[in-house]
């Protein structure tokens, strides 16, 4: 086996604490953006084109996001239209937007795929906030295991006598604080999201 590398965290090797601190930052910036494209599936009163985002059509056998077989377009509010490129794509369109979890009834005039979004059911609105919370707890989970990776990397480096006791203690609550900033962003954006999804128009 081989011998343990100075700092490693999650594969990679660090020389400082800058190194440490540079990594843990970009990861939970993506635990943020993972978070955010992962909300906006989520279903509020309102018709946005975002919720159309994980919809794939069987394109000749491929498939294939939604917005790359046709127009997407919301004319109003409470309606979402789709305008295929290729009008053989209409059956499987419909049928993809059915098959989905978003409880959406789309209809067709042979042109132009037409998906209304009705208001959402009191408990449709508990089932969603329910399911952004799930989300919302796994991405903190996620924030935590790299504040462990960035932790245990930093003791390494005292161990490898790459750094002092002092700078070990500075780290460790560099890192605390890094992580609550960006946990108080997730649960900010989660509070947002819910008091749309909550929201009656």
């Amino acid at each position: 086996m081989k011998p343990a590398q100075p700092g490693t965290a999650g594969g990679s090797t660090f020389r400082s604490v800058k190194e440490v601190d540079a990594h843990s930052r970009a990861r939970m910036e993506k635990v943020l953006i993972d978070m955010q494209q992962e909300m906006s599936t989520i279903r509020t009163g309102r018709a946005s084109l975002s919720l159309l985002d994980m919809i794939r059509v069987d394109y000749y056998g491929t498939p294939t996001p939604l917005n790359q077989v046709g127009t997407l377009h919301v004319p109003e509010p409470s309606l979402i239209t789709v305008q295929p490129w290729d009008p053989s794509l209409i059956g499987p369109i419909e049928k993809s937007i059915r098959s989905s979890d978003l409880g959406l009834n789309p209809s067709n005039d042979g042109k132009l795929v037409r998906i209304p979004i009705p208001p959402l059911t009191e408990e449709r609105r508990k089932e969603l906030v329910k399911r952004l919370h799930h989300i919302t707890e796994e991405r903190r989970v996620a924030m935590r295991n790299i504040r462990r990776d960035a932790n245990e990397a930093v003791k390494k480096m005292v161990k490898e006598k790459l750094i002092s006791e002092d700078d070990e203690r500075r780290a460790h609550e560099d890192i605390q604080k890094l992580t609550d900033t960006h946990i108080e962003k997730l649960d900010q954006a989660a509070k947002v999201k819910e008091k749309e999804i909550l929201e009656i128009r």
